[in-house]
């Protein structure tokens, strides 16, 4: 058995903790990721089993269509505002959480960029990452 993944917002109010193996490991350079990370991109790892994950504290939801249409679930510290965790609508046992709020951010292993069309050409991403225009399908 693995460690768990743990983490949680700056504050300490909310925390995560799932013991499964992240599905997908992506760098997202669409414009909700801009947006809410205030750089040129997003990195998360994304989960399956959202109802083995478990989450301590009150998030803050709110509900926005990304660039695919799809609509996503931000969850987000009311205290301190770090985003702790991301569902999607169309896909409800996924559960993805931002790499930077893991304890320990360098379980974090980029398998591909998404989104690169959208990325500013000041935000570089390694450019050994297999790198799609929008999200991979299949």
């Amino acid at each position: 058995m693995t460690e768990p993944y743990t983490g949680g917002c700056a504050c300490g109010a909310i925390r995560y903790s799932t013991h499964r193996e992240p599905v997908f490991q992506n760098h997202c350079q669409c414009r909700d990721c801009q947006r809410r990370s205030g750089t040129g991109h997003g990195s998360y790892l994304t989960f399956p089993g959202r109802t083995e994950m478990t989450v301590t504290g009150e998030a803050t939801h709110w509900r926005v269509a990304g660039d695919s249409g799809n609509e996503k679930v931000h969850a987000f510290c009311p205290a301190c505002g770090t985003p702790v965790y991301l569902g999607f609508v169309a896909m409800p046992d996924l559960i993805a959480v931002p790499a930077a709020s893991l304890d320990d951010p360098g379980r974090f292993t980029p398998q591909v960029l998404t989104y690169a069309e959208r990325g500013p050409a000041w935000d570089t991403i390694d450019p050994a990452l297999q790198a799609f225009a929008r999200m991979p399908t299949g």
